[in-house]
């Protein structure tokens, strides 16, 4: 513009106005697409506004793949039975893979879902290392994050924005000691591994033990990877409890200390196993065999739980991802995690403002296919149902049959 100016003195007035309207023309030409763009921005913020995004962080490969892999398939079951918006907003999840328990991993993916994809939400957590790593993040970035398995009791006292959907250690671990004592086992050997799960599972068992009037005959942690569990199995074997206690992360570690446990004679000498639920998983039982058969364990959840909530639970994992694997409490996990998303989504009219969100889940009650659970709202740690559990054969399967239940547990390691 500024060059045409210097030389409108050699034009008559015809030829000047012929090339403002040129000019005037390229003008809307150049500006017409940026308009337009702006407003597409605009809208896009609009359209944006109307989505909640969920950052699942969790292990999608490595040792604890499983993990991952079956609490988004719990996440996405709920999405499929209710559909996937909630208080007006539609629901996004951006899924990011630790590969293991990797806390630098979990705390990067943490701190670039926030800053970089503006997730509202963080969920997901199959091992308390990762956990642990992001809560900072969380604390600082205010941003809501749904513990979907990580069962350490300590997390939730990490970040004022923590919830809990799942369980902890000592509330499976607790009514396990005070059932064992009360059924005639006096004395037992701890075999815990060695991370903040089993800490809490062995910190739990042996407090409660005793209180009960039951001895310790020792206690082993074992390593977290690729355990050798033969001196181990040795040691108590020599040790002559009446039981062994034990908690292991299931998979591999579980299929393999079951089969040690028979190949080594504990089984042919008398020695008991009594667990967590995660020593006779029902995603591993059956390939763990029948020599599974009367071991007796306490957990929130078995896929055996007789309730509507729980068929329908079963079959739409089944139908949504495309698998004949029975769920178990990873998928169960994820479910009530993303039922509890959705409720506080409806309560909050679809904000995600992390004060009014973490309000909504707290105090939450909901049915869920384990049965009624509550988020308490002091601790924002889950309240459920233990259920004491045999392992026995039932139409040709192996499952975890309940008979005996401790109601409205609270995390024992929060309570003075």
């Amino acid at each position: 513009m500024y060059y045409f100016r210097m030389h409108a003195f050699n034009m008559n007035t015809y030829e000047m106005a012929a090339a403002e309207a040129l000019v005037k023309r390229t003008l809307r030409f150049i500006l017409a697409p940026l308009v337009a763009l702006a407003v597409l921005g605009i809208a896009d913020t609009a359209i944006g506004q109307d989505v909640v995004k969920i950052g699942v962080i969790a292990e999608f490969s490595g040792p604890f793949a499983d993990y991952g892999q079956q609490i988004v398939g719990g996440m996405k079951t709920y999405l499929k039975q209710h559909g996937d918006v909630f208080g007006g907003k539609k629901i996004e999840l951006i899924v990011k893979d630790t590969t293991g328990p990797a806390p630098d991993i979990a705390k990067r993916h943490a701190q670039e879902l926030v800053t970089r994809d503006s997730v509202d939400i963080l969920a997901g957590f199959g091992l308390t290392p990762n956990a642990l790593a992001v809560a900072p993040v969380s604390a600082e970035a205010r941003k809501p994050m749904v513990i979907m398995n990580a069962a350490t009791s300590v997390i939730t006292t990490r970040s004022p924005y923590i919830v809990r959907v799942s369980h902890t250690l000592p509330q499976d671990t607790q009514p396990m000691a005070q059932w064992a004592a009360k059924n005639g086992i006096k004395r037992v050997f701890t075999l815990v591994s060695d991370f903040g799960p089993g800490v809490d599972a062995e910190t739990s068992f042996v407090k409660a033990f005793k209180a009960a009037g039951g001895e310790i005959v020792d206690s082993v942690r074992t390593p977290l990877a690729n355990p050798d569990f033969a001196p181990f199995l040795q040691r108590i074997k020599d040790s002559k409890p009446e039981a062994v206690f034990v908690f292991l992360p299931p998979g591999s570690q579980t299929i393999a200390f079951i089969k040690g446990y028979e190949e080594r004679g504990l089984k042919q000498v008398g020695i008991r196993i009594i667990a967590t639920g995660d020593l006779t998983d029902d995603g591993v039982l059956q390939a763990m065999g029948e020599r599974t058969i009367g071991i007796i364990n306490s957990f929130h959840y078995s896929a055996a739980h007789d309730s509507p909530e729980n068929k329908a639970l079963i079959k739409a994992y089944v139908e949504t991802n495309g698998t004949q694997l029975r769920p178990n409490f990873m998928p169960l996990a994820g479910y009530d995690g993303m039922a509890a998303i959705a409720e506080a989504l409806k309560k909050t009219g679809g904000s995600v403002e992390p004060e009014t969100f973490v309000a909504a889940l707290k105090g939450m009650k909901l049915m869920s296919p384990r049965g009624p659970i509550t988020i308490d709202a002091e601790t924002r740690d889950i309240v459920q149902t233990v259920y004491i559990r045999r392992v026995a054969k039932v139409d040709g399967l192996l499952y975890n049959i309940e008979f005996d239940k401790y109601p409205d547990v609270k995390d024992p390691g929060k309570q003075n």
